[in-house]
């Protein structure tokens, strides 16, 4: 029996797929392109431990996927043509809601969107969003350790998480899946596959933590005159509202007016009249007519510190949708605009404004025609520092001649505050160099025993996360 007619007598043949794979082989932008010696779509665990086995056996490669949202081209084989590419979408199942427990148990291949409306059925909350959610998945947005705009309140996808069920590289399932809060019985696994990138086993299931929803909820549009005034507004903000501040996004003119221009059905408030905006969202178990009067305290001490030049509080739920679809928009607006160049960064929140200053600074002196499409969740000093090419321009060419070296400013400052060059979005195959060049030794030591006591083989999506190593197919 062949290789792939072991593959189809695991999974079944018409979820073995060899030909027309333009939607596995390619991320979602068409930035990274590779081939898959096949793809299999396994529909349970006991089917992806069958094919991992089989891998493991005739020393095939596997690349994990989920809904192929990445950024960062970690879901994609390479070109050799000989990898496996493993999608789990339909792996698909919700296996138990325990109310009680606040507690929902779902397979890897759940888009992010349906878990969120199966704890709504519940009358509770997931609170994991991203503008990805329509399409995205759970282990990949576990493999990944995703964030999203509500970081602030509920923290990263690694918070979120209570249990996880992963099948080795060698084939076998380690059955993490409890709700347990408090669980020290040696080493916790589970944050070792958290933020992996598949890099050390296939997260297949999840039991995910879910939270009463909020009584109410109030949203501003503000504007402000410099980023240093919306870090003074965070501040200001998180002193007044306490824990009920669940959100607090901001984005730089030239983003705005990059979705006001594509997407005019929006309506972006003053998307020219300002260098910066904020959106900022409280939540609480409250009634509004409770927390309003302390918002509307926080908006006017803003206003008298000059923290705040304007503000629109949203007066209904469909106004504030309609503010957050903005924010939302602009990553669809900035691909309709034509290539950019995406950075995702974390500095600590305090230096945001001279991390800001120094880039733009270099930037501006050397490509005066740039364009800054800057937005991020400020709140918890993650930045996605985009670039897009001078007005007219698709890009193309003009990154070819510029790319690495804007880049290497951004993460040069970012690494000048204290920050990281990757924040949510991961290293991927795009960004393993930056890993190796700047990482602290011992940490990245440390990481290449831990895949090499996993991953003997390498070949859980090698070449992702660490630099790909030769694998003996004798």
């Amino acid at each position: 029996m062949t290789f792939l007619e072991t593959l189809r007598a695991i999974v079944g043949t018409d979820h073995v797929l060899t030909h027309q794979l333009d939607g596995y082989e390619m991320d979602w932008r068409g930035l990274y392109r590779g081939r898959a010696l096949a793809v299999a779509l396994p529909g349970s665990t006991d089917q992806v431990c069958a094919v991992v086995a089989a891998c493991s056996a005739a020393r095939v490669a596997i690349v994990p996927q989920g809904g192929n949202t990445g950024l960062v081209g970690g879901a994609v084989p390479d070109q050799s043509g000989r990898q496996v590419l493993l999608n789990l979408r339909r792996m698909n199942r919700v296996r138990d809601l325990d109310e009680k427990n606040l507690t929902l148990t779902v397979e890897a291949g759940c888009v992010l969107e349906a878990v969120q409306e199966r704890a709504a059925a519940a009358g509770l909350l997931f609170p994991l969003s991203l503008a990805a959610e329509g399409s995205c998945t759970i282990g990949g947005n576990l493999a990944s350790n995703a964030g999203g705009t509500q970081v602030l309140r509920y923290g990263n996808a690694r918070e979120l998480c209570l249990g996880l069920e992963v099948v080795t590289p060698d084939g076998r399932v380690w059955s993490g899946l409890s709700g347990l809060r408090k669980d020290h019985s040696g080493y916790d696994l589970r944050q070792l596959y958290i933020g992996s990138e598949g890099t050390l086993g296939v997260i297949t299931a999840a039991t995910l933590r879910l939270f009463p929803p909020p009584a109410s909820t109030m949203t501003a549009w503000i504007s402000v005159p410099c980023a240093g005034a919306a870090i003074e507004l965070l501040s200001l903000a998180q002193k007044q509202l306490g824990p009920t501040l669940t959100g607090f996004e901001i984005m730089g003119r030239e983003a705005v007016a990059l979705a006001d221009k594509h997407f005019p059905q929006l309506r972006a408030p003053d998307a020219q009249a300002y260098p910066w905006h904020v959106v900022l969202e409280q939540s609480s178990h409250l009634l509004e007519a409770t927390e309003r009067p302390q918002f509307e305290t926080m908006l006017e001490a803003g206003f008298e510190r000059a923290l705040i030049a304007d503000a629109i509080v949203a007066e209904s739920a469909e106004q504030a949708k309609r503010l957050w679809h903005v924010r939302e928009a602009i990553p669809l607006a900035q691909a309709k605009e034509g290539a950019n160049l995406k950075h995702d960064v974390s500095v600590p929140i305090s230096r945001i404004p001279e991390f800001l200053e120094a880039v733009e600074g270099a930037l501006r002196a050397a490509l005066p025609d740039i364009r800054l499409v800057l937005l991020g969740h400020v709140g918890d000093g993650n930045l996605h520092y985009n670039v897009q090419a001078p007005e007219g321009d698709t890009g193309g060419a003009y990154f070819a001649r510029h790319g690495d070296w804007i880049t290497r400013q951004v993460y040069d400052a970012v690494d000048a505050c204290g920050g990281s060059f990757s924040a949510e979005h991961g290293v991927g195959a795009f960004k393993t160099d930056e890993l190796a060049h700047r990482k602290d030794a011992v940490a990245l030591d440390l990481m290449q025993r831990i895949k090499a006591a996993l991953d003997p083989l390498h070949l859980m999506n090698p070449g992702r996360v660490l630099k790909a190593v030769p694998v003996d197919v004798g």
